[in-house]
């Protein structure tokens, strides 16, 4: 036998673990899986050590530093009919875990989640956030996602949890009550929610959903502007209102203006008289007051219309559906 082959056969004294970041999970490396009775154990902080026999789990060791000798190491003894007082090497692998808290990893919808919204209908939305995991059932984990390998990374489970998000995600929000705008306003509440919905996706592996929470909901691009203009009608309310206003703060600024109305000669008295008239002219179109043929035809209103429009007191689109509206009274 060579020299490193006699290394290599040294039996395993000193066993602990070191993780890096990102690590979730490793089997302590061994030639032959030989450990020394009386080895020295040392699982740190956050970490917790298995024991197994042939794939089937054994004993288990929290924190601390622990000398391994049959008398606590009862399941693998048993699985190995060793005799009392048995002293011998023995073979087992080692896997550690640690327990910490993953934190920092991002989540979103790669496609709009189509929502039935109370107020709108129908919406497809897109969500994006953050959540953090632990391993809370290392045996679970081991089965499920582990299995033979030599080492878990959180880069090796990361896709397949942003993808469990996202499934949960979307049958979760297709068949909720919960409207856009409720979404969007207590992003805190719906976090709590969505990390309930969540949970039972990282529990089949082991797992536990530390914290989740939404940083963004949006809705496609086009589906925003339009709700944007439905905002605007109701804020702006009808067209009248909206006319009288924009009309009555032209003049305003007109009058105020050099070389503006006052400065025609025409004077702030001439801006309120025409600003009653406009008024006037502009009420008498709404429908509620008496038919304009009572106080003047429907020509004369539209040619003070056409001087207001002139001023610059209303726009062409007001003016063009005042006088639409205006004719179709001539009867």
């Amino acid at each position: 036998m060579g020299i490193l082959d006699f290394l290599k056969k040294q039996l395993v004294d000193v066993i602990d673990w070191v993780e890096q970041p990102g690590d979730l999970a490793i089997r302590y490396p061994m030639q032959d899986r030989e450990i020394q009775n009386g080895a020295a154990l040392t699982v740190r902080e956050g970490q917790v050590a298995f024991f197994y026999n042939e794939g089937q789990m054994a004993d288990a060791f929290g924190p601390g530093m622990h000398t391994i000798e049959t008398s606590n190491l009862p399941l693998l003894t048993a699985l190995q009919n060793w005799d009392k007082g048995f002293k011998s090497p023995f073979k087992a692998d080692v896997l550690f875990f640690t327990q910490k808290e993953q934190a920092g990893h991002k989540w979103g919808t790669s496609q709009p989640v189509t929502v039935r919204d109370k107020e709108f209908g129908p919406l497809r939305i897109r969500a994006f956030g953050g959540y953090s995991f632990r391993i809370e059932q290392p045996p679970v984990f081991q089965a499920k996602l582990m299995g033979t390998l030599e080492r878990m990374g959180v880069e090796d489970v990361e896709q397949q949890l942003r993808s469990a998000i996202a499934t949960q995600l979307a049958t979760s929000l297709g068949r909720s009550e919960f409207g856009f705008v409720d979404m969007a306003a207590d992003q805190a509440a719906m976090s709590d929610r969505l990390k309930e919905m969540v949970q039972p996706a990282f529990t089949q592996w082991g797992l536990s959903c530390q914290t989740f929470f939404i940083e963004s909901v949006s809705l496609p691009e086009e589906v925003q502007k339009y709700l944007d203009k439905a905002s605007s009608m109701r804020v702006v309310g009808d067209l009248d209102r909206f006319v009288k206003f924009q009309s009555g703060d032209a003049i305003e600024k007109a009058a105020n203006q050099e070389g503006g109305i006052a400065g025609m000669g025409v004077g702030a008295g001439a801006g309120m008289a025409m600003g009653q008239a406009m008024a006037g002219a502009l009420g008498g179109a709404g429908g509620g007051a008496a038919p304009a043929a009572a106080s003047e035809d429907a020509y004369g209103q539209i040619e003070k219309l056409h001087k207001l429009l002139t001023i610059g007191a209303i726009t062409q689109a007001d003016f063009d559906a005042k006088k639409t509206e205006l004719l179709g009274r001539i009867r």
